[in-house]
Parts: C-alpha cells; structure tokens; sequence
C-alpha cells in the first residue's frame, strides 16, 4: 500500500510543470491576442462605425388616372422596365371627345360673339356723330327762329317746338354716349384674342384637350414596374393607384444605427457596404447623406407612451441616409428592401451633422407638349371664326 505513492511522487512535479507551461503559453497568446486587438481598435477600429441593420431604399412612383374612366388596355406588367413617356394604361377616350368638342364649339361661338360686341362698338359710334349733327341742327333752327321772334316771322309756338327738338336731340345724344360707354366697358383695352369671354373658352378647350390626351396614361420616368393592380375592363377613379414604377439606378442605402454610434458620424463621410445578395466579393462605396430627423419609434404609427410609468430603457436607433456610387449600382443591380452590412468611416470630421439644403432634380410638366398641341388647336378655331373680321375691331375713333 505504500509503494504505489512511491512510484507515482516523482511523476508530479513533470505534470505540473508542463500544465504551468501551457497556461503561460495561453497566457502570452491571450495577451498577445488581445494587444493586437486593442492596438488595431487604436489604430483603425475606432473611426468605424459599422451595422448590419442597414436596407435598399429607393423612390416607388404610384401610377394613378387624373380623371376616372373604363379600362381598354394595359401596357406593362410587374418585372417590364419601361422608359419615360411609354404608354401604360389607355382609358375610354369617348367622354373626354365629347367634352372637347363641345369645348370648341364654345370657343368658335364666343369668337363672333366678341366680335359682334367690337362690331357693336363701331356702330354705337357712328350713332353718337348722327345725334351729335342732330343736336347741332336742331340748335341753328332754335337760334333761327329766335333771331325772327321780333318780327312776327315766327310764331312762339314754332319757338317752343325748336325748343323742345334741342331738348330732345340732347337726350338722344346722352343716350347715344352712354351706350357706347357701356359697349365700350365690354371691349376696351382688349382684342378679340385676349377678350376675357375668348379666354374663358380658351381655358375650357385647353382643359378638355388635356382631359383627352390623359385618357392615356404613360410613364412619368424610367424604371421597373412593380405592384400592377389594375385589369383590362376595370372602372377606375381619379387618385386610384394602378401600378408603381420604381427606378432602380436611383437606390439609397438607409442604415440603422444606435445613438451611441452617432457621435463622430458626419455628412460627407466614407461607407463601405456589403450586400447579402452578392456577399463580400462585391463591395460598394457610398457617402453619408445625412442623418434622420429622428428615431423609428418618434415616427412609428403607435409612438411609443413612456410617461405612463411601466418604462423601460431601449437603445433607440436613427436612420442614416447613405448615397451609393450609380457606377457600381448598375454593375451590380440592387433591389429595395435587401439588407446591406454598412460600416462608416467617421475620421473626416468636417462634414456637419445636419446636412445643408441641396437643390433636387425636378420633373418636367408632364402635359407640356399637350398643351401646346391644345394652343395650336385654339389658335386654329379663333384664326376660322375670325374671317371677315378684324383683332383690332371696335377701335373707335372717339377712344
């Protein structure tokens, strides 16, 4: 019983030994390990901020009918790229034909209308000179008969009759003067081409013309169609959504960082950026945009309630909008909604927090050759109904 601890003594003190050397070799790696991870953080990992709770965002354009009507025909289906102005959706033109040739008519019968008023005019004034030469005769047969009232040539009965014809011609050319102001107010400082009457009709035709060339709808710009909910046959409403165009060489990135992460984040600054759809063999570049206006939870439908006692502290994120290089979006095509790891440099502290004012791309009038096409068309009706007549019409002499 005593001899086995013999035996087994001198083994200890080796197996210990080699322990002890282990550990320490652990001990050193541990450290080793450690100081290299401390001096990288040091040297690099602290001007990085990084996360993967980062997705493609983009702008999704919703097709909607300016005016209601039946449905003849669709034009691209979800997945079709389409480019700007390609037709989509082609409504039931017949109102909108109605509407404008009713329109027109209106317009061709103000025209004559107008013209007949500065016709009016011209006549009111000729008018005004006959009651005018009436006035001056009837004035010599008064001074007349006044001269032979002393002699007995004239009796005082025809002296009252002159009398009364001064009076007479008076009011008649009061009357005259007056109709022609009156006719005057209708058309003065105007022609037959701006006459209010003439534009409010001009105004009807522009409308219902746009009204007809709406009646087909086309692409506002390039992109991928995306959620078409509308069928051939189908009754649809003005504001009604028929489809989405999203352009996809316009994406951004928007990553999700926590508050903590926000301190050195700038404007300006550099982002690496992985997708989970390429993996890491493709990289992208891209430029901090700006930061969010606020949390998620600020702006969530059912904000959070902290003032109701039961509260607890959650770290709270901010979007950060991240810009990424159009060059390497079309190499590598990205879809909204994929999740991207994001890791920000924030060494350039130049940059400010709330980012400046920029100006924005704007989107051309839709309906600007429409509605150049709808002027060509009224200044064909006004150029018809006005045969025979004048612009300058109703010019008077008196005026």
């Amino acid at each position: 019983m005593n001899e086995i601890p013999e035996k087994q003594a001198p083994l200890v003190p080796a197996q210990e030994s080699r322990r002890r050397r282990w550990l320490t070799i652990l001990g050193v790696l541990l450290v080793i390990a450690a100081s290299g991870a401390a001096l990288r953080w040091a040297l690099e990992g602290r001007y990085h901020e990084s996360t993967d709770d980062a997705y493609v965002a983009g702008d999704v354009v919703q097709i909607t009918p300016q005016l209601g009507g039946t449905v003849l025909a669709v034009h691209a289906d979800d997945t079709d790229v389409v480019k700007a102005g390609a037709p989509l959706v082609d409504l039931d033109p017949a109102d909108a034909r109605v509407a404008l040739a009713q329109s027109e008519a209106a317009l061709a019968q103000a025209v004559r209308e107008v013209r007949a008023l500065y016709t009016n005019d011209t006549s009111l004034a000729a008018t005004v000179t006959q009651r005018e030469a009436d006035l001056a005769r009837a004035r010599d047969d008064l001074q007349r008969r006044q001269a032979l009232a002393g002699t007995g040539a004239v009796s005082g009965e025809e002296i009252l009759h002159a009398r009364t014809g001064v009076l007479a011609a008076e009011a008649a050319l009061k009357t005259a003067r007056e109709q022609l102001l009156s006719s005057s107010a209708l058309t003065d400082r105007t022609t037959v081409e701006n006459h209010p009457n003439v534009a409010r009709a001009t105004a009807r035709v522009e409308e219902a013309y746009l009204a007809l060339k709406r009646a087909s709808i086309t692409a506002p710009i390039a992109g991928q169609v995306a959620k078409r909910n509308v069928q051939v046959g189908t009754r649809v409403a003005p504001g009604q959504p028929l489809m989405a165009i999203v352009p996809l060489d316009r994406v951004w990135i928007d990553a999700n960082f926590k508050e903590g992460q926000l301190r050195q984040m700038r404007a300006g600054q550099e982002v690496a950026m992985v997708s989970d759809l390429y993996g890491s063999r493709v990289r992208y570049t891209g430029r901090v945009v700006g930061l969010g206006a606020g949390t998620g939870a600020a702006f969530a439908l059912l904000p959070a309630q902290n003032a109701t006692g039961n509260w607890i502290k959650i770290i709270q994120r901010v979007p950060v909008r991240i810009a990424i290089d159009p060059g390497q979006v079309a190499e590598h095509p990205l879809r909204l909604g994929m999740s991207m790891e994001v890791d920000v440099d924030v060494r350039e502290q130049t940059g400010k927090q709330l980012a400046s004012p920029v100006p924005r791309a704007t989107l051309a009038s839709l309906s600007a050759s429409d509605q150049d096409d709808s002027r060509q068309l009224i200044r064909r009706i006004v150029s018809a109904n006005m045969i025979g007549g004048s612009t300058a019409l109703g010019k008077s002499a008196g005026r």
